[in-house]
Order: C-alpha cells, then sequence, then structure tokens
C-alpha cells in the first residue's frame, strides 16, 4: 500500500490554491492545437468538488452569450496552467446545481467581507 500512496503523491500538484464551492475561480488550460499551445481562461462559479487524492475534480460554471456552460478540471491535471481565486463565495450547500435552472444571474454573497484586515 506505501508503494501506491508514493506514486499518487507524485502526481498530487502542490500549487493549487485553497478555494471552496461558490468561489470565482479563473482556470487558465493548456490547449494544443497542432503543434502550437495557448493558455485560454476560463472564469465562472465553482458549483461542486468531488472525489479525494489524484481524482478529484471541481465543476466550473459560467454563462457565455446567455447560454450556461459548465466545465468538469481534475484538480491536479497536467493542462491546468492556473488557478486563481477571483471571489470568495458564502454558500451554504456542497453542490450548486441549482443554478442551472436559474434564468437570471445569480449573486452569491461574499464571504469574510466585514473582516479588517490588520497590517
Amino acid at each position: 500500500m506505501d508503494i501506491i500512496r508514493e506514486i499518487t503523491q507524485k502526481q498530487i500538484n502542490p500549487n493549487v490554491p485553497e478555494f471552496r464551492v461558490g468561489d470565482t475561480l479563473r482556470v487558465d488550460v493548456r490547449i494544443i492545437e497542432g503543434n502550437k499551445e495557448r493558455i485560454q481562461a476560463f472564469e465562472g462559479v465553482c458549483t461542486e468538488r468531488k472525489g479525494g487524492g489524484v481524482s478529484e475534480t471541481f465543476t466550473v460554471r459560467k454563462k457565455s452569450s446567455g447560454i450556461g456552460v459548465e466545465r468538469i478540471f481534475p484538480v491536479n491535471s497536467p493542462k491546468i496552467d492556473k488557478i486563481t481565486v477571483v471571489r470568495k463565495g458564502k454558500v451554504r450547500r456542497a453542490k450548486l446545481r441549482f443554478l442551472r435552472d436559474k434564468i437570471a444571474n445569480y449573486r452569491i454573497p461574499e464571504r469574510n467581507k466585514n473582516v479588517k484586515e490588520t497590517k
């Protein structure tokens, strides 16, 4: 069992920031087109986190031209260049699947807005 744990520890990405469901994320993804490689940003609300360890995934939802688009990313994927937390959201659910049924934009309140930063 130690061999399996050792192999999976090597595959875990140490540069993943701390984020929760409800946070607005900007995920920079490496896209390979032919022999060219570019980075494309996907920014939206994290609607769920699933799994654990190497196989952990998270879902990001955004509206593109009035149509809801969801994309599932593996947390430890080498195709993910960078994950940036744009805004911290305060939600009371583990999965925000109800956002699929919302036609209008749903406003998620910000977490830790009233806490003063000390210098």
